[in-house]
């Protein structure tokens, strides 16, 4: 009876994988699930030919990159230090955030030598598709590049894996992330547009569009020979930036009537600032640290460069340490976790000030405990803090 009982505890305690996975496996097993959207055409869009989202990007990646992590483990250490050859971990994380913040996803490579992980690389994430496993799971991942194709294998029990995939929330993908540049593809298209008018008004002089109208009294229409060479002095005499205030002379009964609405009556810069607006919410970075007006949410720069690093960028940072925990962990031996400095961050310097005097004055706190609370290491009853 024991036995018999026993059996059945042990065989409900390997059932513990999800019920509605097995369905995705079914549907997904051995096939691959490409990135749902044009990846090229959102960055040539918006981080190639949009300023808004090139700030965005570059501000969050670079400020989540400058964050110092350590671990002590040796080896997870030495990877925070230089990732490879050529990079340190900095110029990886940047690269990382980047792809992150345009896509969506990030992956990286670590290179295994002798079982343990030597070399991190940032992967492009177009380059990159995901294989579908059993467990409604990733079961490897494929990397092409001109022609070319490296094949990645998860392992068996799913937990050494060579690649790092990390994604942001998407509610209708099971292995692909959504970026912000996705959600704020409309604004970006509203701003790029405004650039693209701005331009088309300076190459025609900047003046609106119009129409040359014939008098009753100069005839019924020009002649072949009058149209084409109005239309070439139009081209030739009135368009372009060089020829930007110079005097149309109309004769022959022809008179100048403009068709298009005034740049105040379409509220175009009101427009064009409302999509920069909406592109920067998108993204997590306050409007005030990009110069764009109209923005009061918050009272003066530091409240807002306080608020972009406490919801934008620290929660990036702490993500992304999670994640390479869980990732490296299993190659290793020992303390695999990851800490981070957030006391040399000059934005947080005034919060790490309070937080320290909070401490200091909690009289039921031994001098350890102080220590283990702000982050240091050491220290025993009777040492400063």
């Amino acid at each position: 009876m024991f036995e018999f009982v026993t059996r059945i505890f042990s065989s409900s305690l390997e059932e513990k994988s999800s019920a509605a996975r097995k369905l995705v496996a079914l549907n997904m097993q051995g096939q691959a699930a490409w990135t749902p959207r044009n990846y090229l055409a959102l960055a040539q869009e918006g981080f190639a030919q949009n300023a808004i989202v090139y700030r965005c990007v570059r501000m969050v990646s670079e400020a989540a990159a400058s964050v110092e992590m350590q671990s002590k483990n040796n080896i997870i250490n030495g990877l925070l230090k230089k990732s490879n050859v050529d990079c340190d971990f900095t110029e990886l994380l940047e690269a990382h955030f980047g792809f992150l913040l345009l896509s969506g996803n990030g992956y990286i490579e670590t290179v295994i030598l002798d079982g343990v992980p030597r070399e991190l690389y940032a992967l492009r994430p177009d380059r990159m598709k995901v294989v579908a496993g059993t467990g409604g799971r990733p079961g490897g991942w494929e990397y092409s590049v001109g022609g070319q194709k490296v094949k990645y294998e998860q392992s068996a029990h799913l937990e050494q894996s060579p690649i790092l995939h990390m994604r942001l929330f998407n509610p209708v993908n099971d292995y692909y992330g959504q970026s912000p540049l996705e959600a704020a593809a409309f604004a970006v298209d509203i701003h790029n547009a405004g650039a693209k008018w701005n331009k088309a008004l300076l190459d025609n002089a900047a003046r609106p569009s119009g129409a040359l109208v014939l008098s009753a009294s100069a005839g019924d229409r020009l002649s072949d020979e009058q149209f084409d060479r109005l239309k070439n002095e139009l081209s030739d005499a009135h368009q372009g930036v060089h020829n930007a205030g110079r005097p149309m002379l109309l004769e022959g009964g022809l008179d100048w009537k403009p068709m298009s609405h005034a740049p105040s009556d379409m509220e175009f810069l009101q427009s064009r600032h409302a999509a920069a607006r909406e592109i920067a919410l998108a993204f997590g970075v306050p409007p005030m640290l990009l110069g764009i007006p109209g923005d009061n949410t918050y009272a003066n720069y530091r409240e807002a460069n306080l608020a972009f690093w406490r919801q934008t960028v620290l929660p990036l940072v702490r993500k992304t340490a999670r994640a390479f925990e869980s990732w490296l962990g299993p190659w290793v031996s020992g303390d695999a976790s990851i800490q981070i400095s957030e006391d040399n961050i000059p934005a947080l310097c005034e919060d790490v000030g309070a937080r320290w005097d909070r401490v200091s004055r909690a009289d039921f706190l031994s001098d350890k405990e102080k220590r283990e609370l702000v982050g240091l290491s050491g220290g025993g009853a009777g040492e400063p803090l």
